[in-house]
């Protein structure tokens, strides 16, 4: 591999997570990120086993200790009764079952334990700003980017580029594939509540899944507990793209009016609310084009029905930078391996997600079939080939 570096689009989660695990395989890396800073407001993130092991792998270990919080059991409940349907335990089983732990945590403590470690790296440099306009590669020696900031215009080389940029990515339209993302008629509602404001009938220990007709909602502790993240999904015909659309307060109470009074308590917590609409996309038939390639959403966005967004962009990240330093000169080759190792696992994640979407909102008399089949399922073996995926 030549001396240029690995050029990532996008400082999210996966670009963030692979820039360090190209610095621990000894591969330097430019981030590049169009947004002036990296800000998160009011979103929580579930750190399952298979993506937490490779955070710890990569040293993060007593920062996410620190953030996070681990709740000790997942517990599904009937959205008007309160009646537990199933769950299983997380906690010290997850530890144990899988030698990781399962974390929650606030997005923007995830985002600043992930800048603060590729900061204090010396083989990784963030650009912030600046906007991926165009790509040329010059054949089997390097890939030149031209970024565009407010004021002006510059290009990098780099010996190959990855594509972290997200649902909407700019660098899968530069390499060919125009197609957009889908609205699913789901809007998402996010917000916190101060554990000391939330309802003494509901735990604070555990990550909570109500379900309902046309909607349901899932609440779990960040900050080491001391706040709990609450995520409402109902169907929705509005269309609007953004993550964090101001929400009215008095439409969502309405929306679950009948549902359990002590949900309700909860949502009158919250003291904010951001909205967004969820879009979705089929899977892109090509993730990679010769030095190019596509991470996390850019190549396979998934519904938050199932809580791996992030951690498929994480193992996305380790896997490629293991690619790309097995393979150190031809990036195309790794680029190649990595699409086929990830596409199968991907896209059964994905589908996943979207089963449980219908699932989650069944109205009746499905809905009664499913809360019996829930109470009859066990959650941990069925989500087994997820949580225990290793690299």
């Amino acid at each position: 591999m030549t001396d240029h570096p690995i050029l990532i689009a996008g400082a999210g989660i996966g670009g963030l997570t692979l820039a360090l695990a190209l610095a621990r395989v000894g591969l330097s890396s430019i981030t590049i990120e169009q947004r002036t800073r990296v800000e998160e407001i009011g979103a929580g993130i579930q750190l399952s086993p298979n993506a937490s092991r490779i955070l710890i792998g990569l040293g993060l270990g007593a920062a996410l200790e620190k953030a996070a919080a681990e709740p000790k059991r997942l517990s599904i409940r009937a959205s008007k009764t309160g009646e537990m349907l199933g769950g299983m335990s997380l906690g010290d089983t997850m530890r144990s079952r899988y030698d990781a732990p399962y974390f929650t945590l606030h997005r923007a403590d995830l985002q600043t334990i992930l800048l603060d470690a590729v900061r204090g790296s010396d083989r990784a440099r963030l650009a912030f700003g600046r906007n991926v306009s165009a790509i040329h590669e010059n054949g089997d020696l390097n890939v030149t980017i031209e970024c565009q900031s407010a004021t002006t215009s510059e290009r990098v080389i780099g010996t190959a580029l990855v594509g972290a940029d997200g649902l909407w990515s700019n660098v899968a339209g530069l390499i060919g594939d125009q197609s957009k993302p889908e609205f699913r008629r789901h809007i998402a509602w996010r917000g916190l509540v101060s554990r000391h404001d939330w309802p003494k009938s509901l735990p604070t220990d555990e990550t909570c899944l109500w379900l309902g007709s046309g909607g349901h909602v899932v609440h779990y502790p960040i900050r080491g507990g001391e706040m709990m993240n609450v995520v409402a999904v109902t169907s929705d015909p509005e269309n609007k793209p953004g993550w964090s659309r101001r929400g009215d307060a008095a439409k969502i109470m309405n929306r679950f009016s009948t549902w359990n009074p002590s949900l309700q308590s909860a949502l009158a917590a919250v003291g904010d609310w951001t909205i967004w609409s969820l879009f979705d996309r089929r899977p892109r038939s090509n993730w990679s084009n010769n030095r190019v390639t596509l991470l996390g959403d850019a190549a396979h966005p998934v519904l938050p029905f199932l809580a791996q967004g992030a951690a498929l962009a994480i193992e996305d990240a380790f896997v490629l930078a293991s690619g790309l330093a097995a393979a150190t000169d031809n990036p195309a080759a790794a680029f190649a391996t990595y699409e086929a190792q990830r596409k199968p696992r991907s896209a059964k994640i994905q589908a996943e997600s979207r089963r449980n979407g219908s699932i989650y909102h069944m109205g009746w008399p499905l809905s009664f079939a499913r809360n019996l089949a829930m109470s009859r399922i066990k959650v941990a073996d069925r989500y087994d080939w997820i949580y225990g995926w290793q690299a």
